[in-house]
């Protein structure tokens, strides 16, 4: 049952990445946000297999990784469930409009930034904490640590206000391609987990 429910969480992040990258070429706004809520479910699920595999000696990093992955699952909920609801269905006046919409640069993309970023750290822990035996292994402990740097860029990244001096946050034509970049290198992550718990 352990390993069935943690391929289930690889492979669903696999597919809510592939989506969100096609949703973001489209572009179709609401299809990206939603996805990115099944996004977080199959990640912490994905993590807590790992978890699950840990050994004694690694237990404190895998644990720290899983936190961070629930912090990390918290932010995007509320981000994303915001976007498809509050921000798409009710009429926001301007002041909540810059607050609210994470189309614009706003407080909800700045805390969709730190999510990633708590996610980046929880990557390194697990990573950290996994113990390759195959090639396969080896290739996915390096990108989940390599992962991890992520979380500097993602943490000083809206401290510095070039998203709000761009007022535009993933619609930019930088802000696509850094998402896209980002989801060429996480794909195989998803990829790479799966055949893991598949062969365990």
């Amino acid at each position: 049952m352990n390993h069935t429910v943690s391929k289930a969480g690889a492979a669903i992040v696999t597919i809510a990445v592939l989506l969100f990258a096609i949703c973001m070429l489209i572009p179709f706004d609401f299809g990206s946000y939603f996805v990115c809520i099944f996004l977080s479910i199959g990640y912490v699920i994905m993590s807590a297999g790992f978890w699950n595999e840990s050994d004694s000696d690694h237990k404190v990093v895998a644990t720290t990784g899983i936190i961070f992955a629930a912090i990390y699952a918290v932010i995007i909920m509320l981000v994303y469930f915001a976007q498809t609801t509050t921000v798409m269905n009710e009429s926001l006046n301007a002041q909540a409009d810059l607050l609210l919409n994470y189309s614009k640069g706003s407080l909800m993309f700045n805390y969709d930034l730190l999510g990633y970023g708590i996610m980046a750290l929880s990557t390194f822990f697990l990573g950290l904490s996994f113990v390759p035996k195959t090639k396969v292994d080896k290739w996915l402990k390096a990108l989940l640590m390599i992962h991890g740097v992520f979380f500097i860029g993602c943490l000083i990244m809206p401290m510095t206000g070039v998203f709000t001096s761009m007022n535009s946050g993933e619609t930019s034509i930088g802000g696509v391609i850094a998402l896209e970049f980002w989801c060429a290198y996480f794909i195989p992550v998803g990829i790479l987990s799966f055949i893991h718990f598949n062969k365990e």
